[in-house]
């Protein structure tokens, strides 16, 4: 009777962490992301509620037919897709608690993007019938995310995204840009001077003026997870926590995913680990990604006098034009989120000098929150690609091993759509999708990259350090 009563127990309660939270995790240091370790600190984490129920960890060897590596957006997006699609039941295999990584520690902008480059450089680098198919590729992204949504309990908060010219030289750059959105792509990005921005949508001090774009939606990242966790689970996926996968071996066409609990046979796996991705998890994935920190600060919440003191009018998800970009919005309840980059390893990551420099950054655009106290503060790792694009690809055709990674920032929206393709890959049919980030790898690094794309990857940390330190000469002071 005790035995039963704790099965039944466990159907309806998360899987309990059995190691603490890791401030100083490092996706390029650690083999593993851990095993079983508890959240971060998230805004997000500590007001989503209880999580949902989980299938518990890996406790014996098991066949079955996909496995997605990774319980965050994508992976539980992916497992939904091939459940509603295609009849197939996935296991999804995550090494520390569902939704642990990136989809618990980014800032909730789901925006009309896919990866780190504008239209104009999608034009200069694909020609302008693939940027226009690009373009497409993400509206059509966004209708699935707001579909996917529909039914979850996540916030949301509509109106589009503000991209504010942090600096005076920058508007020509972005009144092009709008125009070519416009003309070119047919999409109603709209500019607006600094007195409009500052005396109508926010009253950032940076404020030169502002582009505005239709599409943006602002959601809370925890009840987003759990509820795709919920909606995963319900269509047949199993969902398996504290199961992170040690190691890895192809033998007859068959994977075999050594877990703490047990080893797991599979015909096809979907890789979907993010920011999170170990170097050591896949030959086809090692180098191909660079981790990049970024931190975020929630206030307590405001007063309206503070509110007002700020400008805050409105709720719409907001980016600056730095290329180490401030993101922020007021959130349904008042408070403000704010999140830029961050440390460079995750040994340095939990010194109190990155928060105080988000700190002085919000007070230089918001000086009326000047002592405002703080309710979260945490920092996570961005998946970052070399040539700033994500791929959802198949990497050899001769092994059913597949990935969607490399969002660079941008993968509150994108990862449910990459979860639809991977999803399409993984079923059979993703030969037909004929888009770049569909139909090449990864890439490694590389010089012409490096100036195109000012990817650092080739330096590794060190050539991040000097970047960041131009970066900031280019955004505040050349």
């Amino acid at each position: 009777m005790q035995t039963a009563s704790k099965a039944e127990d466990a159907q309806v309660r998360a899987t309990a962490p059995s190691q603490p939270y890791d401030p100083a995790y490092d996706p390029l240091k650690s083999a593993t992301p851990g095993h079983g370790r508890d959240y971060a600190p998230t805004y997000w984490i500590g007001t989503a509620g209880e999580p949902p129920a989980d299938d518990g960890p890996v406790t014996a060897d098991m066949d079955v037919d996909v496995v997605i590596i990774g319980a965050g957006f994508t992976g539980l997006t992916a497992a939904i897709f091939l459940a509603q699609e295609y009849g197939i039941r996935a296991t999804v295999l995550e090494a520390n608690r569902s939704s642990w990584g990136c989809s618990t520690r980014n800032g909730g902008q789901a925006q009309c993007a896919s990866g780190r480059l504008k239209r104009s450089q999608w034009i200069e680098r694909y020609g302008l019938d693939t940027a226009l198919k690009l373009h497409r590729e993400c509206l059509d992204g966004m209708e699935t995310f707001k579909t996917l949504i529909k039914d979850i309990d996540c916030e949301p908060q509509y109106g589009g995204h503000l991209y504010v010219a942090h600096r005076d030289k920058v508007m020509p750059i972005l009144e092009k840009e709008a125009k070519l959105l416009r003309d070119t792509f047919e999409y109603d990005a709209q500019i607006l001077d600094a007195e409009t921005v500052k005396r109508e949508w926010v009253g950032d001090q940076d404020a030169a003026g502002a582009m505005h774009e239709p599409e943006g939606i602002g959601i809370h990242a925890g009840k987003l997870a759990f509820g795709y966790l919920k909606k995963a689970r319900a269509l047949g996926a199993k969902v398996h926590p504290s199961s992170p996968v040690q190691s890895w071996e192809t033998r007859d066409g068959v994977h075999y995913l050594k877990t703490p609990g047990g080893t797991v046979r599979a015909r096809a796996v979907g890789i979907a680990t993010g920011g999170y991705t170990s170097q050591s998890l896949h030959p086809q994935l090692k180098n191909r990604l660079l981790p990049i920190l970024s931190n975020s600060i929630v206030t307590r919440p405001l007063t309206t006098s503070e509110i007002d003191a700020c400008s805050l009018r409105t709720h719409q998800v907001i980016t600056d034009t730095r290329v180490l970009r401030h993101y922020y919005r007021l959130l349904p309840d008042n408070r403000l989120q704010i999140g830029s980059r961050s440390a460079i390893t995750g040994r340095d990551a939990p010194q109190q000098k990155y928060e105080d420099v988000l700190v002085s950054n919000m007070i230089r655009k918001f000086p009326a929150l000047n002592g405002v106290a703080l309710d979260y503060s945490w920092w996570g790792w961005v998946d970052v690609s070399h040539d700033m694009m994500p791929r959802i690809y198949q990497p050899n055709p001769k092994e059913t091993i597949f990935y969607a990674l490399g969002y660079g920032g941008n993968g509150v929206m994108y990862s449910a759509q990459a979860g639809r393709r991977l999803a399409q890959w993984i079923a059979g049919d993703g030969k037909q999708l004929d888009l770049p980030i569909f139909t090449s790898k990864l890439p490694f690094p590389n010089i012409r990259e490096i100036v195109e794309s000012q990817s650092f990857a080739p330096f590794r940390r060190v050539g991040q350090r000097f970047l960041y330190r131009w970066y900031y000469l280019k955004d505040e002071v050349l």
